[in-house]
């Protein structure tokens, strides 16, 4: 079943938003996560639309919807207390859908183009201090009631802010990859980021030193695949580590050190590049090893630079304290 829609849908719809879906996931090749954002995006807009019309809409529906009717359905995203960044992107979605609509020749719907995307607040990412990011991967191994376990949050900590991957990227990443292992090379590994594009990510040898000592201490063995097939982060029962795992346990840690909400594991991953930055990489480079399409996204890491750079200043220069 299509999210969004229920047996009753029109069928032609159902497999429009089924092509849709095929569309992105292999053509544009998003990954699951935003597939997923951008299904519950979708389905949010056609369960809409069955209140708002009156009944499970159709590809004759959606080709006659009104300004108007798009206007309704901002207002109910708005009413219901979402934020901008998230209108903008549901709105982006929709936007997608229906082009894709066009072009495959299925239905057509211009009144879609007078709606006007919301001014989304420019954000700043949040990296947390050095001392901060040390604190927080070294208090890991002490979190934990079982030592394979400490050892094992302390290496993925230390890998996403030494080696500036996502979440998903490390939790993704299988034991062949580590350096050292299965004929790499002992400085580097290929990570499988956003896009299924693959790059290359220096790995220091204190970040190697703790996924070695996590792997010496993890009760499970290769799978029968080899270290190839075996996942690198296993939860307790010996799975791959999911996410929502490794989440909650950063919020224990950031509750332990009385960190600020924004202390994330993708916060050590902002931590990375602002402190690249700070020591003097420059923004080409530090794109290539964040994985970033566009440079565009790299230089936010400028903002943040610039905004220790000034706090700095006004602390520390006579002409620019203010007199009492």
């Amino acid at each position: 079943m299509i999210p969004g829609l229920d047996a009753s849908a029109d069928p032609r719809l159902t497999d429009a938003v089924a092509r849709w879906r095929d569309w992105l996931a292999h053509e544009r090749r998003f990954s699951p996560h935003t597939l997923s954002g951008y299904q519950h995006d979708l389905a949010g807009f056609l369960g809409f639309l069955a209140g708002h019309l009156g009944g499970p809409p159709g590809l004759a529906e959606i080709e006659d919807l009104k300004p108007i009717d798009f206007r309704a359905w901002l207002a109910d995203l708005n009413g219901r207390g979402l934020s901008r960044t998230s209108v903008a992107r549901a709105l982006s979605c929709l936007r997608g859908f229906f082009r894709f609509l066009e072009k495959q020749g299925i239905a057509r719907n211009s009144a879609i183009t007078a709606l006007r995307t919301p001014r989304v607040p420019k954000s700043v990412p949040k990296a947390l201090s050095v001392e901060d990011a040390f604190e927080m991967i070294l208090a890991a191994e002490d979190l934990a009631d079982d030592e394979w376990i400490g050892l094992r949050d302390k290496a993925l900590l230390m890998l996403l802010y030494g080696s500036g991957l996502r979440i998903g990227e490390a939790l993704g990443l299988d034991r062949g990859q580590v350096p050292g292992r299965a004929g790499n090379g002992a400085d580097a590994m290929v990570v499988h980021g956003k896009g299924n594009k693959d790059r290359i990510v220096p790995v220091l040898p204190v970040v190697r030193e703790a996924l070695d000592a996590y792997l010496a201490s993890c009760p499970y063995g290769a799978g029968p695949g080899g270290d190839g097939e075996t996942p690198l982060f296993l939860g307790a029962r010996g799975g791959r580590l999911a996410a929502g795992v490794a989440q909650a346990r950063v919020r224990d840690l950031r509750k332990l050190l009385g960190l600020p909400d924004t202390a994330t594991p993708h916060a050590l991953r902002h931590s990375y590049a602002t402190h690249l930055l700070a020591g003097g990489g420059d923004l080409r480079t530090i794109q290539e090893l964040l994985g970033h399409a566009s440079l565009s996204t790299t230089q936010r890491y400028t903002d943040v630079d610039m905004a220790r750079l000034s706090s700095v200043y006004e602390d520390a220069h006579p002409r620019a304290r203010r007199k009492p």
